[in-house]
This record gives C-alpha cells, structure tokens and sequence, in this order.
C-alpha cells in the first residue's frame, strides 16, 4: 500500500467507525480465504462489514471514535466487523466463531462501552433490533386485538340467541 492509500484508508475507516452501532475485533490466524469469504458474505447479508487492515492503520483509524478504548485489542493478526446494528457484527462474528475455532473474538466496543470476549457473546444473544420491533409491534396490537373480540362478543351471542329463537319458533 503507497502512503496515499494507507491515508485514504484510514480516513474511510475513521469515518465509518464514527457512526458505527458496534465493532468487533477477533484473531484470523488460519482461516483459509473460502472461510474468510463465506464469512464476509454472512456479514455482508446481515448488513455489516468485515476488514482485515494492518494493526498500526487500525489504531490511527480508531483514534477520536467513540471505539477508541479498543485499540489494546490489535495485536496479530486481527479483523475488524462492525455493524450500524449494534447486535449484527456481535452475532454473527460468534455464530462464526462456534463453527470455525480460527476466528478467535478478541473483545470490542459499543459505543464508547469496551468489550471483552464475553461481553461481544453477551451482546449476540440479544435480539437484533428488528427483532425488538417485530415484539413491541406484536405486543402492542395484541391488546388491541383483543379489545375489538370483547366489544364483538356481546352482539355475536345476541345474532346467536336470536337465531336460536327464529329456530325455536320455525319449528313449533
């Protein structure tokens, strides 16, 4: 990489994790490149991003984000994924990491919030943001679901009372 690519690159990176919900930092050592894109490619689908940049470019990256506490993590050979979503990169980088025991998770960050190994897994177990909207949807048109079999119930039982009435009277 010439100086004005490593410059640009660290421009970019600072400014993506400037406004990224959550980022984690894990070792590849070992992955092969079909691992590594199928890796990507999950990522990708679920809407985050994963880089592999040289330790040094990282930290200066990292420098002035709310992330910046994370920068002890970059030693070896290391990987950043981050997500808008602050439950996608935590997710799937630890879905990864179950099936291919090279992906090792060194910690990450959360906003300006540092976390270790167990804390990325903690924050992967957590519903994604879609998720939660799915249930307080769910939640609140539950109720109101059952409002409207309350207020239809009363004259349901009166059309079957009639009608059982109607019969009564056809038949005798």
């Amino acid at each position: 990489m010439e100086r004005a690519e490593k410059r640009e690159f660290v421009t970019e990176l600072n400014s993506v994790l400037q406004d990224t919900g959550s980022v984690v930092v894990a070792h590849y050592a070992g992955i092969t490149v079909a691992q590594m894109n199928d890796f990507r490619s999950k990522m990708r689908e679920a809407g985050g991003t994963v880089k592999v940049a040289k330790n040094r470019l990282a930290k200066i990256a990292l420098q002035g984000t709310p992330s910046e506490g994370i920068q002890n993590l970059f030693q070896g050979q290391t990987l950043i994924a981050y997500s808008d979503d602050p439950i996608v990169a935590p997710k799937v980088a630890s879905e990864f990491a179950k099936g291919n025991d090279k992906l090792v998770i060194l910690g990450g960050a959360m906003g300006t919030t540092v976390l270790d190994e167990t804390g990325v897994k903690a924050l992967a177990t957590m519903p994604s943001l879609d998720e939660l909207r799915a249930k307080l949807v769910g939640m609140i048109s539950t109720p109101a679901t059952r409002i409207a079999q309350v207020v239809n119930a009363p004259a349901g039982q009166l059309a079957r009372v009639f009608g059982a009435y109607a019969r009564k009277d056809e038949a005798a």
